[in-house]
């Protein structure tokens, strides 16, 4: 019996075989700010092959994965803690990291690739972006769904996870961008060490943002909606007293 089929979203696909998301990535699918579209969808602006596509998710999500957990089911408050401690803490560490070697590689390269400035600058605003992001999500909203699981009556959350799924898509431009500058990572045949660590690293920020994104906005946002219930309004936001 099919385990994937063409009317679930892309969203709903790697929630439930989590195997699945580097085969997305393969072919280019987008399954975390786009995860609501469905795979016919994203199979269809992407121009490829759909039973070529099915049959490969379909494998991938036959095959054992090391995957931690089905999130699904755990509690929003275990979720946020991993996000927390997995995917923040990345990009704490990384992202210094990353924009240190930024800057090397512009003062040595940058004459040669002009388009490294420009990657230097998309970076810097996506950096600094995500950073405020995370705090708002620490600080904010996830001690506010923590609360809701708890019992207590948090009104207007829904405003601020609408903030989120937009810095969310803003994050995602921002990736895009870069990987088109680098025309997808691909290493010069001059690049230098430093050159060749740094596209490796805006190749794993990518891979883990997109893991992140999914996280939150196809699993974490809709529960707590789901939750909630569908009506649940804007009222007076969860940040104020």
């Amino acid at each position: 019996m099919s385990t994937v089929n063409q009317t679930m979203t892309v969203g709903e696909i790697v929630a439930r075989f989590p195997a699945v998301a580097t085969a997305l990535e393969g072919f280019g699918i987008d399954y975390c700010c786009g995860g609501r579209k469905t795979l016919e969808e994203a199979v269809e602006r992407k121009g490829l092959d759909l039973d070529e596509v099915l049959a490969d998710l379909e494998q991938a999500a036959s095959e054992p994965t090391a995957e931690e957990r089905d999130w699904r089911t755990a509690t929003l408050s275990d979720l946020c803690d991993h996000i927390e401690a997995t995917h923040h803490e990345y990009l704490r560490r990384e992202l210094p990291a990353l924009a240190g070697r930024i800057d090397r590689v512009v003062k040595a390269h940058g004459d040669r690739r002009p388009e490294m400035h420009e990657v230097a600058d998309v970076f810097k605003s996506f950096a600094a972006e995500l950073n405020a992001h995370m705090m708002k999500e620490e600080q904010i909203l996830f001690p506010a769904i923590r609360a809701v699981e708890a019992g207590q009556t948090i009104r207007g959350i829904g405003a601020p996870i609408a903030v989120m799924e937009q810095e969310h898509d803003d994050a995602g431009r921002a990736l895009e961008r870069m990987r088109e500058l680098t025309n997808g990572y691909a290493v010069p045949m001059d690049a230098c060490g430093t050159f060749r660590a740094l596209l490796e690293g805006l190749r794993t920020l990518e891979a883990d943002m997109h893991r992140h994104v999914h996280k939150e906005n196809n699993i974490l946002f809709p529960r707590v909606r789901e939750r909630l219930g569908r009506d649940e309004g804007a009222g007076a936001c969860c940040c104020r007293p």
